[in-house]
């Protein structure tokens, strides 16, 4: 394909102003067989991805359109959406990568360009680009979120997808919704990987160490208290690059302890940058970097403070990020980057390593469309092996979608808001409350819902429901909580997710404001203000204490959309937003104030 002298300079100029070389910039291609072009650079290539959630077939997802940035992060990556997104990346309107960036005209898209993901197809582009590199030249990285998501992963206690990985060829991973599974198969998962598992923040607790259950398992250190080995050294292109592995810091916060009672987590830095000089130091590696599930904005941070890392592969917070952030810290420049959600983006990160330092770079992330990826035959043969089993029921149609269904957001989504009205109708109940979990894919209009779509989006190991009364001063904690967790300025107080989905009352939200002061005029459906002194009878799922004595979540969900038939959303309990006009990370909001 021959370029016209003004393509050349408008390529240019877009690369210049992403601070990209031309081969890493969306150029506008007019042969689908050069959009995963990935020429060689360097010595050493680095592929990525993150959040799967155990999603192994081709699905949709609707990139959100509220993704709000506070204090230092106001209108800084991953905090934007939209038009904003379209702008600071030079990416054209319109345009396939518009689609995988942005909610933009979403049903058009989808219609256009089908579905994402799949690790069939996923397995193609990562052989293509393990070619392009050479042999020897090349890492898989998982950064975790991968045992975990589906009706499919959720019956086999996630072994699908290890075998799923193991065909795919992932060299390392670490983990977050891995450990909500019990402490027995997350060892056992890990044993079955054929890769290597690293998190250099998680320990035993001090009272488990004497009759540790895992006290043989390869990757415990008695000596250090670490529970998994915290890093691998791999030669790569002839040089040595060091990984290391963060878990989610705040799994046993997020997600039930109950699980997990032997291991504590956290995100420790000092740990991290005592490791990272002791790596330096012993093993003279020619590069170093993390692989991560804090969250972009903690992986900012972090990169800020520990010296030493060459480059932070993150995930957690579920963000495309096109372009990789250069965060300054005392020991120099530290790379940044976020691989997105579900299956529909895999990283290429061309690094130029020699002399125990990394010289340039090259980084490009790639959106997995799955009709121009011919899917591979291997893992086409292992995904319908795995599914037979469950393909009818998985299959099963409930109701159909009359508008989009969706998670991603800030926000209330459109699907948290059938999950909700589903359990306000099942459990007769004034309020309902639904976590903000991030992962879950999208259903377009028109679509049928499937006993699978409802499975995507509540696939989890606590997910029994609860049926209680609340005061609405009890409310408020909870909201004004879940809020702080996700707008507090300060990244290393956040835990990631979105906000807590309601459902038959409606609040306004100020993110802006410090924690007591977020949420205000908190009021039934029919308008009536919310009593702090008053009791409610509320309805919800997925609590991180004590196990709920109510039925699946899912069976729920499924027995009303079986009784609706079509589903239309009355009211989306969407709140009111003060103090974001202007901020660039929402985007179509009707209720800004």
């Amino acid at each position: 394909m021959s370029l016209s002298r003004r393509e050349f300079i408008r390529i240019m100029g877009l690369a210049s102003a992403a601070g990209l070389f031309p081969q890493s910039v969306f150029a506008q291609r007019k042969q689908p067989s050069d959009f995963y072009e990935t020429p060689k650079f360097g010595n050493v290539r680095i592929l990525h991805m993150t959040d799967c959630h155990a999603q192994l077939m081709p699905v949709y997802f609707r990139e959100p359109n509220v993704n709000l940035g506070v204090g230092s992060m106001w209108g800084k990556p991953p905090h934007l959406v939209g038009h904003a997104f379209l702008k600071y990346y030079g990416i054209q309107p319109g345009t396939r990568e518009a689609h995988a960036f942005t909610f933009l005209n979403f049903e058009e898209g989808a219609k256009k360009y089908g579905k994402v993901g799949g690790f069939a197809h996923l397995a193609t582009l990562v052989k293509r680009a393990r070619a392009e590199a050479g042999p020897g030249h090349s890492l898989l990285l998982d950064g975790g979120d991968t045992w975990q998501g589906s009706a499919l992963s959720f019956k086999m206690r996630g072994r699908d997808m290890v075998q799923a990985c193991n065909q795919l060829g992932v060299d390392i991973m670490t983990g977050h919704w891995e450990y909500t599974y019990t402490e027995q198969e997350v060892i056992d998962n890990i044993q079955a990987f054929k890769g290597e598992f690293v998190a250099q923040n998680v320990f035993v607790r001090e009272d488990a160490l004497f009759d540790y259950a895992f006290a043989d398992f390869p990757g415990f250190d008695e000596d250090s208290g670490r529970a998994f080995k915290p890093y691998t050294l791999r030669e790569v292109g002839g040089v040595k690059v060091a990984v290391i592995g963060q878990a989610f810091p705040y799994t046993p916060i997020a997600n039930p302890q109950r699980f997990i009672p032997d291991w504590t987590f956290g995100i420790r830095d000092e740990e991290m940058q005592a490791l990272v000089d002791e790596i330096r130091e012993n093993e003279k590696p020619d590069a170093v970097v993390v692989l991560s599930h804090n969250g972009m904005d903690v992986d900012l941070k972090m990169a800020s403070i520990v010296r030493g890392i060459d480059v932070i592969f993150g995930g957690h917070t579920h963000d495309g990020v096109p372009q990789a952030v250069k965060v300054k810290n005392s020991g120099g420049v530290t790379l940044v980057t976020n691989a997105g959600s579900n299956g529909k983006f895999l990283g290429v990160m061309d690094l130029d390593v020699g002399k125990g330092r990394v010289r340039d770079f090259r980084f490009r992330l790639l959106p997995v469309f799955s009709n121009l990826l011919d899917p591979d035959p291997e893992m086409s043969a292992l995904l319908k092996k795995l599914r037979a089993p469950h393909e009818k029921w998985l299959g099963e149609e409930l109701a159909v979608a009359d508008e989009t269904l969706y998670r991603r957001g800030n926000f209330n989504g459109t699907f948290d808001q059938v999950i909700c009205d589903a359990l306000r109708e099942q459990n007769d109940a004034q309020i309902a409350l639904s976590p903000g979990f991030r992962w879950g894919t999208t259903v377009p209009a028109g679509h049928p819902i499937t006993v699978e779509n409802v499975h995507d989006q509540t696939s989890i190991t606590y997910p029994e429901t609860y049926r209680r009364e609340m005061t609405g001063a009890e409310l408020k904690t909870i909201l004004e909580d879940v809020c702080d967790n996700l707008f507090n300025k300060d990244p290393y107080y956040q835990q990631g997710g979105d906000m807590v989905r309601v459902g038959g009352m409606d609040y306004v939200c100020d993110p802006t404001q410090e924690i007591g002061r977020r949420i205000s005029d908190m009021q039934l459906d029919d308008g009536t203000p919310i009593d702090p002194q008053k009791k409610y009878v509320v309805t919800g799922w997925a609590t991180v204490g004590a196990r709920s004595p109510g039925p699946a979540v899912w069976d729920q969900v499924i027995a009303y959309l079986k009784d609706k038939k079509t589903v239309r959303i009355g009211k989306l309990n969407t709140p009111k937003l003060k103090g974001v006009k202007g901020n660039p990370g929402v985007e179509a909001y009707p209720y800004l104030l």
